[in-house]
């Protein structure tokens, strides 16, 4: 598109909105923790992996979803993947074992996050040319946001009602803000139509997983994706581990909300003057020195520093990947490519954090890891340099 419409800003904010009520549902994971495991008398390991069996169901399944929504649009998919995940929350406040927690909340919700994930994020971006980054870093600030909110207002509720009547508002409230969320979802003009075997440039999902400049992308979010999983998993713990109080130990993980937001709003402006691939790769090794932070810290002001460091690193990275994604491969099957690139955080969503405690009970300490996050962030810095040298969907 020569001229930016101005309905793009609605699908922005539209699309701000989904991420802020999947994301705040994914992460009011932790609120739920304590009542599921008193409930049915569980172990923290047997519970931890309905959060995990989420996260992989819907990294894993990103890429139906994308294709999905090139092939029918995006508020089609996102409103049925509102509506899966308003149905798993339903059945989770009724489920008489774990086990029908683990297909209720664990498979059921990571279905329905991934079809309103990746559909979502990827209708912005063609819907932008110069203001892409700004308007990809608005929008995916919704994560940010709804991590912040949406689980503190559940906890509230859960100290005024029982967990089960907590999740059924919340169920509700995700079938209501998120119908009428994805009903402002629109396909924009310069994406071609639902089924008509599309009218955008660039290259299919077929053609795209052919590059090799596709390829070192998805290499570079593998490498990424352990480094930016395993402080949510983790921060909180090495936190007590130093003295710090409950309070502030999980506070921390609320200070990646905060430094992940002001990565969002701010880093679009700079991607879009310096180069999305070049703030990628800047981003990339930001990532990695932060973790110097917490491999030094001794007390909370260090890991202070550290959470917000962290997550604007991250924040920025999450906010450049759809972007980058329509700067190399257009926008004709962009949802599937994105999803597809997705997909290759479903491993470090789950192994990462495993991987770091297993780590932390043989060695007692963290530091093996915290080295192996800052390798891992070089060598994805690396792998996303390699995509300084295309231009665009015809390269």
């Amino acid at each position: 598109m020569s001229k930016e419409a101005p309905y793009g800003w609605v699908v922005v904010w539209a699309t701000f909105v989904c991420l802020a009520l999947i994301f705040g549902v994914s992460y009011s994971f932790a609120a739920f923790f304590t009542s599921f495991a008193g409930e049915f008398a569980a172990q923290r390991a047997d519970v931890s992996w309905i959060f995990g069996l989420s996260g992989l169901v819907y990294f894993a399944l990103g890429t139906l979803g994308g294709i999905l929504a090139d092939r029918f649009g995006p508020g089609r998919v996102c409103a049925s993947g509102m509506v899966l995940i308003a149905l798993g929350l339903l059945l989770t406040s009724w489920a008489p074992a774990l086990w029908m927690v683990y297909l209720s909340y664990g498979l059921l919700v990571g279905l329905g996050i991934a079809f309103v994930y990746t559909p979502s994020i990827a209708s912005v971006q063609p819907w932008f040319t110069l203001r892409r980054g700004l308007a990809g870093g608005i929008a995916s600030s919704g994560v940010g946001a709804g991590t912040l909110l949406v689980p503190v207002l559940v906890a509230m509720a859960i100290g005024t009602m029982p967990w089960r009547e907590a999740m059924r508002v919340l169920a509700l409230v995700v079938f209501v803000l998120g119908l009428l969320a994805a009903g402002l979802l629109r396909r924009a003009p310069s994406a071609g139509h639902p089924g008509a075997g599309g009218t955008a440039s660039g290259l299919s999902l077929r053609e795209t997983l052919r590059t090799p400049t596709f390829r070192w992308f998805y290499l570079a979010t593998v490498l990424a994706s352990p480094v930016m999983f395993i402080p949510f998993a983790h921060l909180s713990a090495s936190a007590r581990d130093l003295g710090l109080d409950e309070a502030l130990a999980v506070g921390l993980v609320g200070l990646i909300g905060v430094g992940s937001l002001v990565g969002r709003f701010s880093i679009g402006l700079l991607a879009d003057r310096l180069g999305r691939a070049q703030t990628l790769v800047l981003m990339q090794l930001s990532m990695g020195l932060s973790y110097l932070l917490w491999a030094a810290a001794g007390g909370h002001t260090l890991l202070v520093l550290f959470a917000l460091w962290f997550g604007l690193s991250y924040g920025s990275i999450v906010s450049l990947l759809p972007a980058i994604c329509m700067d190399l491969f257009g926008a004709r099957a962009v949802s599937g490519i994105i999803g597809t690139l997705y997909s290759g955080a479903a491993l470090g969503n789950l192994a990462g954090p495993v991987l770091a405690g297993a780590v932390f009970d043989r060695t007692g300490s963290y530091l093996p890891v915290l080295w192996a996050c800052l390798a891992l962030s070089a060598l994805a810095a690396a792998a996303s340099a390699k995509l300084l040298a295309a231009r665009g969907p015809a390269y």
